[in-house]
Parts: C-alpha cells; structure tokens; sequence
C-alpha cells in the first residue's frame, strides 16, 4: 500500500505535440464532445498523439453523480440529432481502425439514449465502413429492450463499467448497483453472441485484492471476456479521495489472476483506463481462439 503524495509511476507528462493539436482542433471545429477530456484523463497526450480517442455522446451532462467522476450531472440538454453524422465524418476523417463510443446517463430519455447508439454506429459504418467499434453503455436501468436496441447495433466489443467491487458500490450514484451491472452485462452477452464482451475496474478506493478477485469471478459467471483495472485518481473538483495508490507489480498480479480465470484481454496497471488501447481487447479474443 502506498499512501500519501502521487508516487512516480503516476506522473504523466502533459498534453503536446501534433496528433493531439489535431485532435483538440478536429473536436472544437467538429463540436464533438471527447470521454478523454471530460474525464480528465491521464493517458490524454499518448493516446491523442497515437490518434486514439473516445467519444462521448448525448451531451456533456449526466443524470447521474458518481462521487469518483469529473463529467458534469444536472439537467442534461437535448439529444443533438446531427450527431451521428458528425461523429461518422470525424472517424472517416482521422482514419480510425477502431472507434469507442461511450455516453453520460440519460435516465431522462424513454429509450435511456439506446437508439442514439445505434445510429451513431450506423453512422460510422456507413462513413467509414472499415473501422471496428466499441460501445460503453450505461446500465440503462437493466431495461431488456433498450439493452437490446444497442446489442442488435452489432458493435464488435459492447463494453458497461462495474467500477468497483460490490461492497464499496456507494461511491456510484445511488441509482447504479453491482447487481445491475452484473445483469447489464449477462444480458449483452445473450442479445450480441458474437461481441467481445468488457467491463473495467477502478483500485485504490478502498478495496481488498480479495474482493477484486471476486469480482473477477463475478464478473467471468456474467460472461464478460474483457478486462480492464486501474489507479483511481481523484479529478479536479471530484469528492472521493484516494484510499492508496496501488503499487505496480499489484497490478500485476491482479492481471495474471485475470488470465486465470479466463479473461480473453486483460489490462491491468496504474494508468490504464477502460478504453485504453481499446482495439486490444479484439486481439485479445483472436488470440484466445487461435490458442485453442
């Protein structure tokens, strides 16, 4: 356990250099709106630079407050209509072999943002029919039908985030659960078989590797074949403060017990986050299958 200042392996350096000047400007000039600043976060300048990016859709306010999270929750403004299309020329226009797309909660939207989604997919698929992509949903309140409607999208990696493990699941908004997380993902994994199936983890809030493993378990038992864990770091503005910072080498050992279990990909250490080198989780599964 390490406490108190941020240790070395957590200093990043910050954000220059052409790709992410082109990035930053293709965002403002376009109006779309990116997880990666939102969040704040860490790996912003390699993964920019590299050309790699998140998108996040249905506005910038969530519905939700999560005491871990930087993204902005109140009223949420209306659902964009032209968004799709612009998100569709951005990733024709940067060349992207693999998008991700993700979203703030809209609890307020009768279809919880389900079909903005799918036309957001199609919108890529027809503008860039090349790129592969990747879906982070919220929990959409465990509504079969909207679940469905984003599942029946057929995006190759369909990802919702557990966050942390089941005892500590009050640093989320009091409208998420770990078992609504658990029955999100069971249920993507029967409404789209042949997606890779994701959730991510943070560290350092207060957990025991005890429980990280079994929410590994937990998590294998719902079908999920793609991992992630990384240092929780507190944002600006952010009201959870770090319980520890999370040695490397614990990471790790988180990892390989991941591979263990069975996990296709696994990305475990300080700095990762849930879409970090996202296209990975498809080697992962080809990997996996070519081991066979």
């Amino acid at each position: 356990m390490v406490v108190g200042g941020k240790p070395e392996w957590l200093k990043i350096r910050a954000p220059t250099g052409d790709g992410f000047t082109r990035l930053r400007d293709l965002a403002t000039r376009s109006g779309i709106n990116t997880v990666c600043d939102s969040s704040h976060c860490p790996n912003i300048s390699e993964c920019w630079s590299r050309g790699h990016l998140t998108f996040m859709v249905l506005g910038r306010t969530c519905t939700r407050a999560c005491s871990f999270c930087a993204v902005e929750h109140g009223v949420p403004e209306n659902v964009d209509p032209l968004e799709p299309e612009r998100i569709g020329a951005a990733v024709r226009e940067l060349g992207l072999s693999h998008a991700v797309v993700t979203s703030v909660t809209r609890d307020d939207l009768p279809d919880q943002g389900s079909q903005h989604f799918r036309d957001v997919t199609e919108a890529i698929r027809r503008l860039s029919p090349g790129t592969t992509i990747e879906l982070l949903v919220p929990d959409m309140r465990s509504s079969k039908k909207d679940l469905r409607v984003v599942a029946e999208a057929r995006p190759e990696v369909l990802s919702h985030n557990i966050e942390t493990v089941e005892r500590l699941q009050r640093i989320r908004d009091r409208r998420c659960s770990y078992r609504t997380s658990l029955e999100t993902l069971s249920f993507l994994r029967r409404a789209a078989p042949g997606a890779v199936i994701k959730s991510s983890l943070m560290l350092g809030v207060g957990e025991t590797p005890e429980e990280v493993l079994m929410t590994l378990r937990d998590l294998r038992d719902a079908g999920v074949g793609a991992v992630t864990m990384g240092q929780y770091l507190r944002p600006r503005g952010g009201t959870l403060q770090v319980a520890e910072y999370v040695r490397p080498e614990v990471f790790s050992e988180l990892g390989e017990a991941a591979r263990s279990l069975g996990f296709e990909h696994v990305a475990s250490a300080p700095l990762v986050r849930s879409s970090y080198k996202a296209k990975e989780a498809l080697s992962g599964r080809r990997n996996h299958h070519a081991d066979r």
